[in-house]
């Protein structure tokens, strides 16, 4: 059955077109994400979401979204998602930030000059018949300093744009590298330092805590007299009570501003200030943007309903469509590691180690990473995927490390997991065969070559004669047909351990009768999700 998306809010016809070419089945109701009771009615049924700003998805409606694997924002800002709540409930949350990235960029150049000419005041005088010349008395861009404070997508466009205008750049971002910078052409500074060089600053970082009221009143006060300052990034940046103060006393000179703590901004100690220009979040207001985002988030979406791609997920590691089909298998081989060891493991797990060898440790770990924690978890909360995995191994204060390693052995790759309890470390390996096909090989530290299936059987007992007699013959008494027997030991006369890959689950009775040989110190059922 094809998957089904809805599309809460407007979107162009073009973007709605990309999921009926793809296959799949689509509801456009543009105006849905208003009316939220409607849509708590109705989002049960669909596998994915398409919204831009308008669309609420909360907790209540999250949990009434009972098939929704996939949210996608035409747009950078999420703050209309509750990623948590998503993450827990297992739905992925992709943005697309790279859409409007001009676009947003050129806004803030363009209030930048705004603020320099006092060009919106100069507007308004005019259309009221003055003719104010002497009274509007601009600043030139070239050589004046920027100060970009966040040097990522949009700030790298930012800077490159204003040294076309022959500006000096400076810019403070902790991920920016010497290296990078020095590509780019701006001088790396500390923001101390930039506050007191700029003589124009514009911001271009998310809002976390870390960035909240970065130009904070003490902040503020540490910037060089005349400063302008531009924010078309997010509101909440900036203490906008202690920027009108000092747009009052003079200390900074103009400041134009496109988001606000508190939106939509009805009420603003900037507004109607003497050179503020405001204006009601437009950054990603062009038509080329709007055609971009909503075409890019109806392929994101398409892509990992169809192909398992995560393009620009926020709450998961992305895997571009050309990884998800290498990883595939070893995504799959992740997923059935961890769901073996967490099938074997009752007691409360403390730590997972994890040991990427050859080839997969040239892979995209953290999807890996997510996979295995996956398969230990369903253990505890059937319920849990490779989005919500993560939150629940941390809410339960399992601690995850991995190592990476160049091939050592007789496989290109493999991928070892060890799960710790305060009784015991438990762990697995395995790798996948050129055929695609994961394979368990190594148990307990003891080599064996078992192909996974979606009904196993896992017994351990000394190394003894009888073992495969007992098992085929209790196989056969009770109808169960064996499609696969793998055994291993670690020496001769030691621990043995014997692996079944059977057609249907094997019954209580089975088990009942194995256990009764004595030969057995084990006997566990296992069942593994092979689709």
């Amino acid at each position: 059955m094809a998957p089904k998306v809805l599309v809460s809010d407007k979107l162009s016809e073009t973007a709605v077109q990309i999921f009926r070419d793809r296959g799949i089945d689509v509801d456009f109701m543009p105006d849905l994400g208003k009316d939220k009771d409607k849509l708590a009615e109705l989002i049960g049924q669909y596998d994915g979401l398409a919204i831009r700003s308008a669309t609420k998805v909360t907790p209540t409606l999250l949990e009434k979204a009972h098939n929704l694997k996939v949210i996608g924002r035409a747009g950078i800002g999420t703050d209309n998602v509750d990623k948590d709540a998503a993450s827990k409930k297992g739905v992925i949350v992709m943005n697309t930030p790279f859409g409007n990235m001009i676009t947003t960029a050129e806004h803030a150049i363009a209030m930048m000059f705004a603020v320099a000419r006092q060009i919106p005041e100069a507007s308004t005088s005019t259309h009221a018949g003055k003719w104010e010349k002497s009274k509007f008395m601009g600043i030139e861009l070239t050589n004046k300093t920027l100060g970009v404070i966040g040097a990522g997508n949009i700030g790298g466009i930012v800077c490159e744009r204003a040294l076309g205008l022959k500006m000096k750049v400076v810019a403070y971002d902790p991920f920016l590298g010497e290296e990078k910078a020095a590509k780019m052409g701006v001088e790396k500074v500390e923001l101390d330092e930039l506050l007191a060089r700029a003589d124009f600053i514009t911001l271009h970082v998310p809002l976390t805590d870390q960035t909240r009221n970065i130009l904070s009143r003490e902040n503020l006060d540490k910037t060089k007299p005349g400063v302008r300052i531009v924010n078309c990034a997010r509101g909440g940046l900036v203490d906008e009570e202690a920027l009108a103060e000092m747009l009052q006393s003079g200390h900074v000179a103009g400041a134009a501003f496109d988001v606000f703590k508190e939106e939509p901004a009805n009420d603003n100690p900037l507004f109607n200030l003497p050179n503020v220009v405001c204006t009601p979040h437009l950054g990603a207001a062009t038509t080329e943007a709007q055609e971009n985002v909503a075409l890019q988030v109806a392929e994101q979406i398409s892509n990992y309903l169809l192909t398992g791609a995560v393009e620009n997920a926020l709450n998961m590691p992305s895997v571009t469509a050309e990884e998800a089909k290498v990883m595939g298998p070893w995504i799959k081989l992740a997923g059935h590691l961890g769901s073996f060891i967490g099938q074997m493991t009752d007691e409360p797990v403390k730590a997972i180690n994890i040991l990427y060898d050859g080839v997969a440790a040239e892979m995209n770990l953290a999807a890996l990473n997510c996979a295995v924690v996956a398969g230990i978890m369903k253990k505890f909360n059937p319920e849990v995927n490779m989005v919500s995995a993560p939150v629940v191994a941390k809410e339960r204060g399992i601690q995850l490390s991995t190592t990476n390693q160049d091939k050592t052995g007789v496989f290109d790759g493999y991928i070892k997991v060890t799960v710790v309890t305060d009784k015991r470390e438990r762990s697995i390996g395995g790798t996948v065969f050129s055929d695609g096909k994961p394979r368990f090989i190594q148990i307990k530290g003891i080599n064996i070559d078992a192909e996974v299936g979606a009904h196993m059987l896992y017994t351990t007992n000394e190394d003894v004669p009888g073992i495969i007699g007992a098992l085929g013959q209790t196989m056969g008494e009770n109808d169960v047909n064996i499609a696969n027997f793998t055994l291993g030991r670690a020496e001769a006369g030691g621990e043995a351990i014997a692996l079944l890959y059977v057609d249907e689950p094997v019954p209580a009775e089975a088990r009942a009768k194995l256990a009764e040989t004595g030969l057995f110190t084990q006997i566990k059922p296992l069942e593994f999700d092979v689709a």
